[in-house]
């Protein structure tokens, strides 16, 4: 079923198979009347082995929500949970062990270490945790994502889709418990941006990985399983199936003022199977 923007969702339990979630979720910024609600009550389960998108307008609440569930940002209240673990409760050394542990990231700046070789930014996170590669399971990932040539190369010797593809096998290299990618495509061109997509949807094709990326493009959130719609800090659809147009047309309707009073019409949030969050 669709969800209008103004109707807020019940509550679930968490998923049992779910790698990450959020209950009740709660974000604000500031206080009294220059309080901005950035998360409102929001719940959702992400299922493992799946690849979701989270998408919205500008301020809907896409990034906060992403940034509370991979532990960059803490909620105001509710639970956000990695797998079995409530992040609520974590302090600090705690919480950067979860993230280097569990979770992978790949950002829309790479992140990588200029003076360091791919394959020096692609083990980084397991070395610095005292980690031992696992030599077999790099070399598949690394022939996978077509990198066996560069790995002696540095970032500035790479172009924008191998700098983007290091970035993905240094996520996938730990055996993350779920891959968080906010905007990976939005530095690159077309054609970098199928690879990595590509990329994404086969480590969850092939490696049972679980990835959620925060985007604003409709056809990157088209190789997801399923898309998560924001908007002014709530869920409002969570749909399953679509195609980039279908996510351009419901996305266009998003950003209109008139979304927000009721459903989004009829071709723009095709039938179809959806997961209430």
């Amino acid at each position: 079923m669709s969800h209008s923007a103004g109707a807020p969702l019940t509550a679930v339990p968490p998923q049992a198979n779910a790698a990450a979630s959020a209950t009740k979720l709660v974000k604000t910024y500031g206080k009294g009347e220059t309080t901005v609600h950035a998360l409102r009550s929001v719940s959702v389960d992400f299922t493992a082995g799946e690849f979701t998108a989270i998408m919205g307008p500008s301020g809907s609440g896409k990034s906060t929500l992403m940034h509370c569930l991979a532990g960059l940002d803490t909620a105001t209240s509710g639970e956000v949970r990695i797998g079995d673990i409530d992040l609520t409760g974590l302090n600090d050394k705690q919480m950067t062990k979860l993230r280097r542990d569990r979770i992978g990231f790949v950002f829309q700046a790479f992140n990588l270490v200029p003076t360091l070789t791919a394959r020096e930014n692609i083990t980084l996170p397991l070395d610095i945790a005292g980690r031992k590669v696992d030599k077999q399971w790099m070399d598949m990932v690394v022939d996978r994502l077509g990198l066996g040539d560069r790995l002696g190369h540095r970032p500035s010797e790479l172009s924008g889709g191998q700098v983007q593809r290091v970035a993905c096998a240094r996520a996938l290299v730990g055996r993350p418990q779920i891959i968080f990618g906010d905007e990976p495509t939005g530095n690159l061109d077309s054609r970098s941006s199928g690879e990595v997509l590509s990329i994404l949807r086969r480590s969850v094709d092939e490696f049972d990985q679980t990835v959620v990326i925060v985007t604003h493009d409709p056809r990157a959130a088209s190789y997801a399983d399923r898309v998560v719609f924001l908007a002014d800090g709530q869920i409002v659809s969570d749909q399953r199936g679509l195609s980039g147009d279908d996510i351009f047309e419901y996305m266009k309707h998003l950003d209109e003022p008139a979304a927000q009073a009721g459903p989004a019409p009829h071709d723009a949030a095709p039938s179809g199977p959806e997961q209430a969050g």
